[in-house]
């Protein structure tokens, strides 16, 4: 069963740092590296993921907590880092024989993994989005996104697993001290997903086989883990629910593209798949 599995954590997420690892037994790549090389270390050794497993660095977007530990895990590492040409511009401080770019809609292949980038709304310079498949199994991450445009619900309707934004709720943000055009900012279609509008698009284009949701990029201000959560967890039909921490990795969680089929319990839920050591 493992054989075929992909292994994945969210390392962090929040504005204060994102890193999402996605590996098989034997490959894996990093979503992102906004917390510091030594963090970044500290939490995989914690999870028992050797680094070496990971073959490559794929970047979003320029934004300081997508980059932060970028160019040290890079270099440290001899790490491939797959970034376009405008977020590079801006972006970490890359050793240029490291730098790869990459085209949206066209799938790079990292060893036994296909990682597929595509263009999302956000306020950076070129931001794209990322689905990981291996052998029928397809998690997505779908942080910082303004709005749920064609290109991620398409997406991710194919998703067995998915790191989805619930940056904020409405009404905390609403009530909350940041200034006008802060709140504007964030609301609008280059900003963030609400707790309301990440739902809508679960709701509305979830596939019968998504076991996994994560909830992520969770404001400290403007959101609480609990209220996501309970939202979520209200509306899961079988999906498991994990919310991603701004302080601390998840577990690590086995996807299968089986899952649905071959655990479902008597209560007609998936049954949580033991955490991998």
């Amino acid at each position: 069963m493992h054989g075929m599995s992909l292994f994945i954590t969210s390392l962090n997420s929040g504005s204060n740092g994102n890193c999402y690892y996605v590996g098989t037994s034997t490959d894996a790549v990093l979503i992102d590296a906004g917390i510091s090389c030594r963090e970044t270390e500290k939490r995989m050794k914690q999870l028992g993921l050797p680094m070496k497993k990971v073959k490559a660095i794929f970047v979003s977007h320029e934004h300081g907590d997508h980059i932060k530990g970028v160019s040290t895990l890079a270099n440290k590492y001899s790490l491939p880092v797959y970034i376009t040409p405008a977020t590079a511009k801006l972006g970490p401080i890359l050793i240029k024989h490291l730098s790869r770019t990459f085209t949206a809609n066209e799938s790079i292949v990292i060893g036994e993994l296909s990682i597929t980038p595509f263009t999302k709304q956000h306020d950076a310079i070129d931001p794209h989005s990322f689905i990981i498949a291996y052998k029928g199994i397809t998690v997505g991450v779908f942080t910082d996104i303004g709005i749920a445009c064609e290109q991620v619900t398409h997406y991710f309707k194919q998703c067995h697993a998915a790191f989805l934004e619930t940056n904020y709720d409405e009404a905390l943000l609403e009530n909350g001290r940041y200034p006008l055009h802060l709140k504007n900012r964030i609301r609008g279609n280059q900003g963030h997903l609400s707790n309301r509008q990440a739902l809508e698009l679960f709701l509305a284009n979830r596939p019968p086989f998504m076991t996994h949701l994560f909830l992520s990029h969770l404001s400290k201000e403007n959101n609480n883990p609990e209220l996501a959560a309970q939202l979520f967890t209200a509306n899961a039909n079988g999906t498991t629910i994990i919310v991603a921490g701004r302080d601390e990795a998840t577990a690590v969680y086995t996807i299968t593209s089986s899952q649905q089929n071959d655990t479902v319990g008597s209560l007609g839920k998936p049954l949580q798949l033991g955490l991998f050591q």
